[in-house]
């Protein structure tokens, strides 16, 4: 285990430890530096405190950053579609039923797994021994592209981006109802849902700001079709938008109606573009790919219904 010591200065008061921390010590996430601060290794004055504490000014921290932990999580033979590769990134399109990394009781058949079995040790470490090259993540059920880092520079550079709202995402949904505007903005904040903690919700109360802008693509048979550009990345932040406007997501188990018109095995939410600054070269780069099977199967059938002027639900 390595300690560091830091003293606040006058001008950063104010400043959330956990934001605080990362921002100073360039190799630690901030969800690594909430984790040990949950598990006590940090301390103010003497004192633990909470993630949630905003630093002062003279203030003294000390932190204990453990060791890193002997990889268990084991590689395995997982075809990748792998969209773009280079000795810095990879670019994956992510089949819908695929978790992103392992958790407890769930190590295996994971991107990670399959990305250990291809990439061996040339992954970052940023978050950890279980999300190794993890930079952002894609809910198990919602398909589609994401960013892997090959190495930690990489991983802070395009972390930064994202921290900076500078990468591009944008997704495609199939959502009920009609939406009225063919273009709008939902600046809802998102928070940990009060009473089921594994929801999220759009609350006042211990959230942080989330803003997600959508485009009506297709009007279809009581359904729309809309393509949606994060400019945050909250925990199932599309999902708990739509819902909360009237639209919830066409299959999500979650946040929409409890019986599902299509018998799917997931919502109908795609990660369809995702563009960035590659973090050596320093160019745009943008890749796109089209929705699964079963989405573009939805949508014929909307299709179909709508020339037809037929509702079979």
């Amino acid at each position: 285990m390595t300690t560091r010591q830091l003293k606040v200065k006058a001008e950063e008061h104010n400043i959330r430890i956990d934001k605080y921390l990362s921002d100073r010590i360039n190799d630690l996430s901030r969800s690594y530096v909430q984790k040990i601060i949950q598990d006590g290794l940090v301390q103010v004055n003497g004192k633990n405190v909470k993630s949630n504490y905003k630093v002062k000014g003279n203030d003294i921290i000390d932190i204990k950053i453990p060791k890193p932990e002997k990889l268990e999580v084991k590689a395995e033979d997982i075809h990748l579609d792998i969209i773009y590769e280079d000795t810095d990134l990879l670019v994956v399109n992510k089949p819908q039923g695929m978790v992103v990394h392992p958790a407890a009781g769930n190590y295996t058949g994971t991107l990670v797994n399959a990305l250990m079995k291809h990439c061996g040790n040339n992954l970052s470490a940023i978050n950890g021994v279980i999300r190794p090259g993890i930079v952002h993540r894609i809910d198990k059920d919602t398909s589609g592209l994401l960013l892997v880092a090959k190495n930690n520079q990489a991983h802070l550079k395009l972390a930064k981006q994202i921290k900076n709202h500078s990468l591009t995402r944008r997704y495609v949904a199939i959502v009920y109802g009609n939406i009225k505007n063919n273009v709008g903005t939902i600046d809802a904040p998102i928070g940990r849902h009060p009473i089921d903690r594994k929801k999220m919700c759009v609350t006042t109360k211990n959230s942080r700001n989330a803003i997600t802008h959508f485009n009506v693509i297709e009007k279809l048979a009581h359904f729309t079709y809309i393509e949606c550009k994060l400019e945050t990345g909250r925990t199932h932040q599309i999902r708990v938008h739509m819902s909360y406007i009237g639209h919830p997501i066409v299959g999500d188990p979650v946040y929409g109606p409890k019986k599902d018109k299509f018998n799917l095995n997931g919502q109908a939410l795609h990660a369809k573009l995702l563009g960035f600054i590659h973090p050596t070269t320093q160019e745009y780069m943008e890749f796109e790919v089209s929705p699964p099977p079963y989405f573009e199967k939805i949508l014929n059938l909307l299709r179909k219904m709508n020339n037809e002027n037929s509702y079979i639900f």
